[in-house]
């Protein structure tokens, strides 16, 4: 279920699917790197402006599912404009800043994104531009994320399947939101 706080900025209700924090695994794969299996943590919040606040943790999975070491960190802002067309700036961690722009797909949770431009500090890696998808699937948040170099084509190198975390605050509220006459036993809560 998909809600809109009361202290959302109105221009950014088509892109309250996500709010909140996500984590989950993906898998890297790009030429000149080893190919691993990773674990993510996102969030993306508000704070009443025209904009939602972004930050992404990716760090190596180990074949047992242990955090080996750090990935890829990234903070940004999105906002989305009255034609449904959003804008994104990022900062990552090896020193590139990217302008994103893309949309938010007509009657579903979707948006597809693709760089307007990159600027590199001295030292980072090099990377011409990418596209990325996000879309909001059966309560989870998946996206896919392209990328290209002067070595390598635009190809795929990230994907994963998030889920959203609930934090005990939101378990209490809706603790606090059930009816007074719940079923004591709880199975006739489901006939």
């Amino acid at each position: 279920m998909i809600e809109i706080p009361s202290d959302l900025h109105k221009d950014l209700v088509p892109l309250a699917f996500l709010l909140g924090s996500w984590a989950g695994a993906g898998v890297h794969d790009f030429p000149g790197s080893q190919k691993c299996n990773f674990g993510q943590e996102v969030t993306f919040g508000h704070d009443g402006r025209d904009f939602l606040e972004y930050h992404s943790h990716t760090w190596v999975l180990d074949k047992d599912g242990n955090k080996v070491r750090p990935l890829e960190s990234e903070s940004g802002f999105w906002r989305i404009d009255a034609d449904r067309k959003v804008k994104v700036t990022l900062v990552r961690d090896d020193g590139v800043v990217e302008v994103w722009y893309g949309e938010l797909a007509d009657r579903k949770p979707q948006i597809d994104l693709a760089t307007d431009a990159v600027l590199r500090s001295s030292g980072a890696p090099a990377y011409t531009g990418g596209k990325r998808l996000y879309g909001y699937v059966n309560s989870d948040l998946m996206w896919v994320g392209e990328k290209q170099t002067p070595e390598v084509e635009l190809r795929p190198y990230l994907s994963a399947h998030l889920k959203k975390v609930v934090t005990p605050e939101e378990v209490e509220r809706w603790a606090k939101a059930l009816p007074d006459d719940m079923p004591d036993d709880g199975i006739a809560f489901f006939k």
